[in-house]
């Protein structure tokens, strides 16, 4: 068989492996807008300088290299035909094949604010050419606006604090706190300090109404609600992605693969589309979009494109890991209480968790400092295991490793039981 994979990405390498490894006489062709494999997760490494471009390459063997797998790089599809598993550039076919795997991944979210899309030092960070155009407009940039504070922004800010320079750096964010997917408020209030110490300056709560342009083609400053203005040579924007799945609109008719309200493709537990023998994964399919997760996707997406039946069983969604200035968190499940929830919180001056439990079953926890144990609680809370008391509870986030002896004793036929405290 023929197997078509869109997209360069930890769904799609993921994919391509395990195909390869299932069906020795199977061949796939990779066509990707980027000409390189690289973690997206590494990007801000780039642009401080500790990694280089060849660095980031997440693959450690010589996959690429197979005889049966061709990898088309550097070209953007426009446009998919779905009934003929046909591929095309413009109006030239540039493949067709047996099945197809999009996993095409996402594009950064320019607000249409004023000259935001327009604007020639306004950037994305996404792909490596964001990541090297950021890199070059620093070189003379000394006033660097931010929009967005979640991972991405501050990775972005990041990377220019370790890159060196005097920066005067300004984030705007509309929640009241820093990294609120990934963090509560109390545990992100830590990064902000660090981050504040750098010489970074935060608005929250607030929202850029208005661009100031006075160079053609160049934002020179931002208008926030609040009326303050700040000045700025460059603009780094992250304030979100959507899944890059325009190319299957155009002409939709004849594309025939259906897509949610949010833009991302439709998929069932096969990881499988509308059409018989598309499927989707990653950022694409709209599910979680953390790299392993991800690989998971691409993994089941190419059991089934080879002929295994294998289902996609959620890997729970963990929050992205955060790690700045040496301080470690992880949060796992829901990080904010509903009303009615327990909070256990224990906290010294290295480390803070927080354990959130609904009708004494855990449902979300937030680590910081040692973040220890975070797959022993990603199978407590994705099977809804129960605590015993609110002692095992106490004892559970306190800041040291734990392990399953810990707290389970075992069945005669091997399964896991709680051991009462």
């Amino acid at each position: 068989m023929k197997h078509i994979i869109l997209g360069a990405g930890a769904s799609a390498i993921s994919a391509a492996r395990r195909i390869l490894k299932e069906n020795s006489e199977d061949s796939i062709i990779m066509i990707s807008k980027d000409e390189k494999v690289y973690s997206r997760c590494m990007l801000h490494k780039l642009i401080s300088g500790e990694r280089s471009e060849e660095s980031i390459n997440f693959i450690n063997d010589d996959l690429l290299e197979s005889g049966r797998l061709l990898w088309i790089r550097g070209k953007t599809i426009d446009f998919l035909d779905g009934k003929e598993k046909k591929v095309y550039e413009g109006s030239r076919e540039i493949t067709s094949g047996n099945t197809i795997l999009i996993a095409t991944g996402a594009e950064s979210i320019i607000p249409p604010i004023g000259q935001l899309r327009s604007a020639s030092n306004v950037f994305g960070l996404r792909h490596l050419t964001d990541a090297r155009a950021i890199i070059m407009a620093c070189e003379k940039a000394q006033k660097i606006a931010v929009i967005g504070a979640g991972l991405v922004g501050l990775d972005a800010v990041y990377g220019i604090l370790e890159a060196g320079g005097k920066k005067e750096i300004h984030v705007m964010e509309m929640a009241p706190s820093i990294l609120a997917i990934n963090l509560d408020a109390h545990a992100a209030k830590a990064y902000q300090d660090l981050f504040e110490k750098k010489g970074v300056n935060f608005h929250l709560s607030g929202r850029v109404t208005e661009t100031i342009c006075r160079e053609e083609g160049k934002i020179s400053g931002l208008r926030l609600d609040n009326g303050l203005n700040i000045e700025c040579d460059m603009i780094i924007v992250a304030a979100g992605v959507r899944p890059a799945t325009a190319f299957l609109e155009a002409k939709e008719s004849a594309s025939g693969i259906e897509l949610n309200d949010r833009r991302a493709v439709k998929v069932n537990e096969y990881m499988e589309t509308n059409i018989a023998g598309i499927y989707a994964a990653g950022d694409a399919a709209g599910l979680s979009g953390i790299w392993p997760n991800a690989q998971k996707q691409g993994d089941i997406a190419a059991y089934n494109m080879t002929g295994t039946r294998m289902e996609y069983d959620d890997m729970f969604a963990m929050k992205n890991t955060v790690n700045f200035f040496g301080l470690h968190s992880l949060s796992l499940g829901i990080i904010n209480p509903d009303e009615g929830d327990e909070v256990l919180i224990k906290e010294d001056r290295k480390n803070y968790r927080k354990l959130i439990l609904r009708e004494g079953i855990p449902v979300g926890i937030v680590l910081q400092g040692e973040i220890g144990g975070s797959g022993f609680w990603q199978h407590i809370i994705k099977n809804r295991i129960p605590l015993n008391n609110m002692n095992m509870g106490k004892k559970l986030i306190s800041p040291w490793k734990q392990n399953y002896a810990s707290f389970f004793g075992t069945e005669a036929n091997g399964e896991y039981k709680w051991v009462h405290a």
